[in-house]
């Protein structure tokens, strides 16, 4: 049986909203395996969190406030309606930000619609006024992520259903709709408490941003001591990886012969758009970078 292709998911981080349809749908005929979406509830006037990954000595993101953040599940929704082959994935859900029950039926939802094209890119998130607004304890976000995902697992069964634990405790209720086949949770993140949860309990794991070459081995070899760890070794793992280098196909077969199964890019991203350029304008330059990148790599890839 021979090695399944990798995959190539476009991401619409930063993307104009409006943009997300038609892109979603130029990928679904482009050979592209999958959307990718990122997720924050809104940007805070004042913001005293510092952001994980921050290159600013003041912590700040490297986005601007207006920057668009569209609901993940909403998005997931929508792009499913118009397209037939792509998988969507959260890269990723800042679930603890949210309650149990809000995480669960969103996501039960969208994997319905999308027929069951859905991925669920988890991560603890890192901005607490976020969750500040949404009452849910910042403190704690890691420890209730870990029960989450296997509070998920249990909610999603269908008929009747209940889960207990320390942090959540739902009685016998029934959730509908629920999805038809599981919902793969893929880990973000490369903490060390990040690869152990991710390879204790998820179905595989989400780089945390773009890296370089030599940034992405060093993380892929703490990933598989990790899962070396959890006994996990032999085991099918999804790996989603984003590099920060110039596209090349020979780099790409190499992380794809080390076990990477997905690659995120965003070649629509390197298009520059001036200020006063047509909204039209701008979404062809876009789709024709898109067009390039799946002719150059992912054909070839």
């Amino acid at each position: 049986m021979g090695k399944s292709p990798v995959r190539f998911h476009q991401s619409i981080t930063f993307l104009p909203t409006a943009q997300a349809v038609p892109l979603a749908q130029a990928c679904d005929t482009l050979g592209y395996g999958g959307m990718y979406i990122s997720d924050h509830l809104f940007n805070p006037r004042h913001l005293e969190s510092r952001y994980t990954y921050s290159v600013r000595e003041d912590g700040a993101p490297g986005w601007e406030s207006e920057t668009p953040w569209p609901d993940p599940m909403c998005v997931i929704s929508g792009l499913a309606t118009v397209t037939e082959h792509l998988l969507f994935t959260t890269g990723v859900y800042v679930a603890p930000a949210r309650d149990l029950i809000t995480v669960a039926k969103s996501v039960a939802t969208a994997a319905v619609l999308s027929d069951n094209r859905l991925r669920l890119g988890v991560g603890v998130g890192w901005c607490k006024e976020e969750f500040e607004q949404t009452g849910q304890d910042f403190a704690t976000r890691g420890k209730r992520l870990d029960e989450m995902i296997v509070a998920l697992r249990a909610l999603w069964q269908g008929g009747w259903v209940e889960f207990a634990g320390d942090y959540y405790d739902v009685p016998e209720c029934q959730m509908e709709p629920a999805p038809t086949r599981p919902v793969p949770i893929i880990g973000g993140g490369h903490s060390p408490v990040a690869l152990r949860r991710t390879a204790s309990l998820c179905d595989g794991w989400i780089a945390a941003g773009a890296y370089t070459e030599e940034e992405a081995w060093t993380h892929l070899g703490a990933l598989r001591n990790a899962l070396h760890a959890a006994g996990r070794d032999d085991e099918d793992f999804t790996i989603y990886l984003s590099l920060n280098e110039k596209p090349d196909v020979d780099t790409f077969r190499r992380f794809a012969d080390a076990g990477v199964t997905d690659f995120v890019c965003a070649p629509w991203m390197f298009v520059t758009v001036d200020p006063g350029t047509p909204d039209d304008k701008a979404l062809a330059d876009r789709l024709g970078a898109v067009t390039w990148f799946a002719e150059e790599f992912v054909a070839k890839v």
